[in-house]
């Protein structure tokens, strides 16, 4: 059924309403002299599912459940701290059915390789560009197997700061999946890069990103070398992964860096190149990474005020060490988490106290997670942080099916792409913008509508299968449940359950709840 014009009309007079009054006066928590008002620190029972819906990928009755049941400090525990949790068994079927899934990577590679080759031997224009095609279809397909398996996991992993924390770190240590053949890699990138480290030493995550292909061929240092310097990845391990653009460092220190990192490279291959006699147990190979000691400028160094000696890939990790210990790293991550778990426009005094736990923690990730999620400052934003894209949509469907697997991702990965957040599809190195403005328009409000009509209306396509005997199982959505009534209602405004009054039928209402200005904000 249709949505009446009148109820359009409302809808998005509330929609406009409640971003308005985001942008006034919600674009940060505590007092104007930048520290906390007076309010405790612990959350209460009646902010137990607003808690629970920003530290997760969105609340659903499962998670509040459990979260009610132990109580939040001890849940909040259990998500800093994840212990191995299965998917649910149809969702983890899904992933184990995924070729990134079956086959290793420097494999997948290779049979990409080959066929890249084998595409441009061809003399036929024609047949030429039906092999080009078909190689570049079958990056596409490990790009999306990739983006399958994350929004899986975001949906229904029992670990979902972990999950959250994980497309943070990808947005943080951003990489382009459609440069060169950055789609075979993002997968990997995610998988053994990012993951595995989201909440542990921010020391050890960096040093990940860094040896992983997928970074180093996005910021073309594998074209880094002694005598012929590309500085980009030095500069964004600066400006954009550690210190900031504001962290005291110097063009000089940019151009002195890109020296430490020469040699730091990519080998897709299975030989390895000759290397020099008196440098051959310099030579580093792990999987597709690779340590060339041909390339690299063995001078010493002068990087952030101190000496760096040069004696090759060990000048790396004596970089990021000062780099990691840097207070202005540890301002500078402290803020942007909290940018994205807090407000817009966090407080000095909140990224003061999560810097301090950075330096004394020694970068531990989860000990500042903790000081950030357990302050003031947390308990008083809850509600108010708009939600970006991803943040939406998952939320929408964890919220509307909660733990009954969806068989089709498509059309979450579509609904991102209409938003202009596509998984791994962020050109710059920056990542996608963490604050209201980058996403509130208009334009993507008209969209989320739609997308609230399409799930509310349990015509999706969440639950048709692909292929060529596709699958389909009944799943019209029950928002109106006990759940919303314990949890939900009691956060709507007037006006949204004055909205919802109006509903001529179950999918009108549905549409009208997920579309509401409570729904876009956590």
């Amino acid at each position: 059924m249709q949505a009446k014009p009148l109820q359009l009309r409302t809808l998005t007079i509330a929609l406009f309403a409640g971003t308005a009054t985001l942008l006034a006066g919600c674009a940060s928590t505590g007092s104007g002299d930048g520290t906390a008002d007076n309010a405790p620190a612990a959350i209460a029972p009646a902010q137990l599912p607003a808690a629970v819906n920003r530290v997760s990928w969105g609340v659903n009755q499962g998670t509040w459940q459990q979260a009610q049941t132990l109580g939040y400090e001890a849940w909040l525990e259990r998500q800093l701290h994840p212990a191995p949790a299965p998917l649910p068994a149809a969702a983890q079927a899904q992933i184990d059915n995924l070729a990134i899934s079956k086959t290793p990577l420097p494999f997948l590679v290779a049979d990409l390789e080959r066929q890249r080759k084998d595409a441009d031997k061809i003399a036929d224009d024609e047949d030429k560009k039906t092999a080009q095609k078909a190689y570049q279809q079958a990056m596409n397909n490990l790009a999306r197997e990739a983006a399958t398996r994350s929004l899986l996991r975001d949906l229904y992993s029992p670990n979902q700061l972990q999950e959250q924390m994980t497309w943070f770190w990808m947005n943080h240590f951003n990489v382009h999946s459609g440069k060169s053949n950055l789609r075979v890699l993002v997968g990997d990138y995610e998988e053994t890069a990012i993951r595995p480290h989201a909440l542990g030493k921010f020391r050890d995550l960096l040093g990940a990103t860094l040896r992983h292909p997928a970074m180093i061929r996005y910021l073309d240092n594998e074209q880094n070398a002694a005598n012929r310097i590309n500085e980009n990845y030095a500069r964004e391990l600066m400006e954009l992964h550690t210190l900031g653009v504001d962290g005291g460092y110097s063009q000089r220190d940019v151009q002195e860096l890109a020296r430490i990192l020469t040699g730091v490279g990519v080998n897709l291959t299975d030989t390895a190149p000759k290397v020099k006699k008196e440098l051959q147990s310099q030579y580093v190979r792990s999987g597709l990474f690779e340590f060339n000691p041909n390339r690299h400028d063995y001078g010493d160094k002068q990087f952030l005020g101190q000496p760096v000696k040069g004696r090759g890939l060990a000048e790396v990790d004596e970089a990021l060490d000062r780099l990691c210990r840097s207070p202005a790293t540890a301002r500078f991550i402290s803020r942007k988490l909290a940018t994205y778990f807090v407000a817009d426009e966090p407080t000095p005094a909140l990224v003061a106290r999560m810097a301090a736990v950075f330096q004394l923690s020694d970068g531990d990730i989860a000990a500042v997670m903790r000081s950030m999620l357990t302050s003031p400052e947390f308990a008083q934003s809850l509600g108010k942080k708009f939600k970006d894209p991803v943040h939406y949509v998952v939320s929408a469907v964890r919220l509307t099916y909660d733990d009954k697997v969806v068989l089709n991702t498509a059309p979450m990965l579509g609904w991102l792409n209409r938003m202009a957040q596509p998984l791994y599809g962020r050109q710059t190195p920056d990542g996608y913008a963490l604050t209201q403005p980058g996403w509130a328009s208009p334009g993507q409000m008209t969209t989320r509508f739609e997308i609230a009509k399409a799930i509310g209306s349990g015509n999706a396509g969440l639950f048709k299968a692909e292929g060529p005997q596709p699958q389909e199982r009944a799943a019209f959505p029950q928002l109106a449940s006990a759940f919303f009534y314990q949890t939900l209602q009691p956060t709507l405004a007037p006006k949204t359950r004055q909205t919802l009054e109006q509903a001529n039928s179950p999918q009108e209402w549905n549409t009208l709840l997920l579309s509401s200005p409570e729904l876009m904000h956590r």
